[in-house]
């Protein structure tokens, strides 16, 4: 038997990169994956695809989790099709860099509102749909929220913010049996980071230098330890920030 067969997640922000990647692991393991997207139904509707060719079961539902009227949506969505939840992977966000001069209340309340805000919100519907088992929320973070870089001053502080709010919910929601961890990726190719135009870039080759396995993640790099989490192998992991990149720490 697959390790989520019977099992329902939600990954947020999984029409493309680290949460497709994701919705396509926790599917091959057994789950029925709530694929999540805001403007990309064709990438959306790629993932639902490639899971029920494995033999899996997924549905495609937009929202965007910056809104609370969209995520009350996606919670409603999810139960009509399938009843319940046990998993949520709080994978959308956002990323804009700039120098401090280069800040403006619109990039910061941008980041902010889908990246913390979104998070918060959607972590407390799945609080409402888990059932008396418990469940686990996987919060996507990145090093940048242990080890900030210059020009990602509001993003850096965004995923600071997703690591403090889960360590205070892991311990709010573990008498209810359910589990929060972060999973902080390094520099990952995923189509976001070509379009940054970061690939090839002094900084890519930074990252790379920086890292002790030698070379950039890719999105099954953090989608199998995303599997760990969901599932019942890390029964006893709650409040970690857990890191997959690579042995880097920051650039």
């Amino acid at each position: 038997m697959s390790k989520l067969t019977g099992k329902v997640a939600i990954v947020t922000g999984a029409s493309k990169g680290i949460g497709a990647a994701i919705a396509r692991h926790l599917g091959a393991a057994g789950a029925s994956v709530v694929v999540n997207y805001s403007s990309s139904k064709e990438g959306a509707d790629r993932v639902v695809d490639a899971i029920k060719t494995q033999g899996g079961k997924a549905i495609a539902v937009q929202a965007n989790v910056a809104r609370k009227a969209d995520i009350d949506r996606l919670f409603a969505e999810t139960k009509q099709a399938f009843g319940r939840l046990d998993i949520l992977v709080n994978n959308a966000g956002i990323y804009s860099f700039g120098t401090i001069d280069a800040i403006t209340e619109e990039h910061f309340h941008d980041q902010f509102n889908l990246n913390v805000l979104g998070l918060i919100l959607s972590t407390q519907k799945a609080v409402e749909a888990f059932g008396p088992e418990g469940g686990s929320v996987i919060n996507i973070s990145s090093v940048v929220g242990v080890s900030p870089v210059a020009g990602a001053t509001v993003y850096s502080a965004t995923k600071a913010a997703v690591d403090a709010v889960t360590k205070a919910l892991s311990k709010e929601l573990g008498p209810k049996k359910i589990r929060v961890n972060s999973l902080s990726p390094g520099m990952v190719e995923t189509e976001g980071v070509h379009a940054a135009g970061f690939i090839g870039t002094d900084f890519q080759k930074a990252a790379v230098a920086a890292t002790p396995l030698g070379r950039l993640g890719q999105p099954d790099d953090i989608a199998t330890v995303a599997l760990f989490l969901a599932s019942d192998d890390s029964a006893w992991v709650t409040g970690q920030v857990l890191m997959a990149a690579g042995g880097a720490t920051g650039v």
